[in-house]
């Protein structure tokens, strides 16, 4: 595999002179009805340093999904600080959420989501031409190469297996360079080959761009190739068991 340059070629600085990727303090997160209040997360401190690759497990409704939710700057808190490369989302408008997301944070989803009359190269593109990008291509070709699927930017999603799509996901999550990149459940619907070539594209991604991972899963496989696990019960963090 290629050598991949942080986006703009220019060195950085040391990880040691940069603060945490994320931070929660004492976050929580309540969603209100009609009829009951809901903490999907409830007083999480937690730091993620630059270049960790963190699990993030749990029984389903234990707050995986709103933890990510709030790392990304889908969504604020109901009280507490959330930091994403030390920028404060509490408080921010739409446009400037829409702005960090855009530039520090990649997605990858269970299901995909990749877009069926786009070529595997021009959904990788999408990120860059939000991003006003007027030369898209190069870095499509760049990345594509990165998780070895570099002779399919021609084809379609439904000329692709599932593993190739996640793939692809991975890809386009990862063309911009965001510092921080947020998977749910990336393998929880591929075959064990094909989430064993997932998992180690996660790995490439984190060894050869220090991109900082939080992956959400339900798979212990998929947890102990990490470099750390987080466990929330009932949307708190608790010790592993």
């Amino acid at each position: 595999m290629p050598q991949i340059a942080p986006a703009g070629g220019l060195a950085e600085p040391a990880a040691s002179a940069l603060p945490p990727v994320l931070r929660f303090l004492d976050v929580s997160k309540v969603y209100c009805s009609a009829e009951q209040a809901v903490a999907a997360v409830s007083g999480v401190t937690v730091s993620v340093a630059r270049g960790e690759f963190v699990a993030l497990v749990g029984r389903s409704g234990s707050g995986k999904s709103s933890f990510l939710n709030l790392a990304g700057a889908v969504d604020i808190p109901t009280s507490g600080t959330v930091l994403v490369n030390g920028i404060q989302t509490t408080s921010l408008s739409d446009e400037a959420l829409t702005r960090i997301r855009r530039e520090h944070v990649g997605f990858v989803f269970q299901f995909f989501h990749l877009f069926p009359t786009l070529s595997v190269l021009e959904n990788i593109e999408i990120p860059l031409q939000l991003a006003g990008e007027r030369r898209p291509r190069p870095r499509a070709e760049e990345t594509l190469e990165l998780v070895d699927l570099a002779d399919l930017g021609g084809r379609f999603p439904h000329q692709l297996s599932g593993g190739q799509m996640q793939r692809v996901a991975i890809a386009r999550a990862m063309v911009a360079r965001p510092s921080l990149l947020l998977a749910d459940e990336p393998t929880g619907n591929l075959d064990s080959e094909s989430a064993d070539t997932v998992l180690r594209v996660f790995r490439l991604v984190n060894a050869e761009l220090q991109t900082t991972i939080i992956m959400a899963t339900h798979s212990l496989e998929a947890a102990a190739v990490t470099d750390r696990v987080l466990t929330l019960k009932d949307g708190r963090l608790v010790p592993n068991e």
